[in-house]
């Protein structure tokens, strides 16, 4: 457990970050934090003291405790040379590395330094980065967004972000709250694309299986619905099994429970990203159901699980290591002064073809 003087630092902090307490602005006074946190003055007084030295207060006798911005300077600011901050949902897994990948080998062009936190999709986490960065005092910022699909809490701190001048852009998906620049897969594309080439080999019976907690699982749900409603083929809600980050835990029981209620019914699947046409596959060898004979999987992304994969997954590209030089490159040119720079970057997914996808015989 935190000390109780460790709480109020922590909690100041996070006012001061997120800007709900402003540089220059009086914060409470010690008998008014003493009463907020019940605590004596001695642990009132230590974490003023704390948050001095650290440069987030400054107190004039006689006067009060004032926000001060010098944490700012003390951070970052005894080298000349730029941090970008980088946030990532995940580092060391699945398409992550590539994307990081892409970034470093383009601050490293421009002598650029780089700074690395990830949130495990985990808005308490995001907060934790964003603070972190904030404190640092980096001169730009590219993030993945966490759970982009949902209503996001730390939202207070990409404005303080904005209001000091800090260039920021997102990948792989964004906040629709917030006007931000982004690089992004088209994702209703890559989706439709899926479902079109399974429709194209005479498939009718299609389900999904999609992670919904994520923008990229709501565009590509988009783009499998389009291509069912061009093809003039009825969607059911039963073919859907979604998914979000709390329940990607029982994702294997989950998939095996849904492919043997439609063992009858389905012939294809769309997978939300390689890691899950994966594990379909997994579950159809435990299950006995043939691939691609008596189900077709099509995955997303083109991963290297799916690379090394001991079968060919049929998948779609992801521009991995060219979107984080591109958001680096935008980051870059910003804080360079430059002018016009994209607010929005779409790439185009291809079909990888691979062996779990089979043309249906017409009978």
């Amino acid at each position: 457990m935190k000390p109780k003087y460790q709480v109020i630092i922590d909690d100041i902090k996070s006012h001061i970050l997120s800007g709900t307490y402003s540089i220059g602005e009086q914060i409470p006074t010690e008998s008014a934090l003493q009463e907020s946190y019940n605590v004596s003055r001695q642990t009132v007084r230590k974490a003023i003291l704390e948050l001095s030295n650290e440069g987030f207060l400054r107190s004039e006798k006689g006067s009060g405790t004032y926000v001060s911005n010098q944490y700012r300077s003390r951070a970052g600011g005894n080298t000349s040379k730029k941090t970008i901050g980088v946030i990532t949902t995940y580092i060391s897994d699945y398409i992550f590395p590539s994307i990081i990948r892409g970034i470093e080998r383009r601050l490293n062009e421009d002598n650029y330094s780089l700074l690395l936190a990830s949130t495990n999709n985990d808005v308490a986490q995001e907060k934790k980065a964003l603070e972190m960065m904030l404190s640092y005092g980096v001169d730009g910022l590219i993030v993945e967004p966490t759970k982009s699909n949902l209503y996001n809490p730390n939202i207070a701190y990409y404005l303080s972000f904005k209001e000091q001048d800090v260039p920021f852009a997102m990948i792989n998906a964004f906040y629709e709250e917030l006007e931000v620049p982004f690089f992004c897969l088209d994702d209703v594309q890559s989706s439709y694309l899926a479902t079109k080439e399974l429709i194209s080999k005479g498939h009718t019976q299609i389900g999904i299986i999609a992670k919904m907690d994520d923008l990229q699982g709501k565009y590509r749900m988009k783009g499998y619905i389009k291509a069912l409603g061009e093809a003039k083929l009825r969607f059911h809600p039963e073919h859907v099994l979604s998914f979000d980050t709390a329940s990607k835990t029982d994702l294997s029981a989950n998939v095996t429970a849904y492919l043997q209620e439609n063992r009858e019914a389905l012939t294809a699947i769309v997978c939300y990203n390689d890691e899950v046409g994966l594990e379909v596959v997994h579950a159809c060898r435990q299950l006995g159901i043939s691939i691609p004979d008596e189900l077709s999987i099509i995955g997303q992304d083109n991963s290297y699980i799916a690379k090394n994969a001991n079968i060919r997954l049929t998948t779609l590209t992801h521009p991995q290591e060219q979107m984080g030089l591109d958001a680096a490159d935008w980051v870059i040119r910003k804080l360079q002064g430059k002018k016009d720079l994209p607010t929005q970057t779409y790439y185009q997914p291809e079909l990888v073809e691979g062996e779990t996808v089979k043309e249906m015989e017409i009978e």
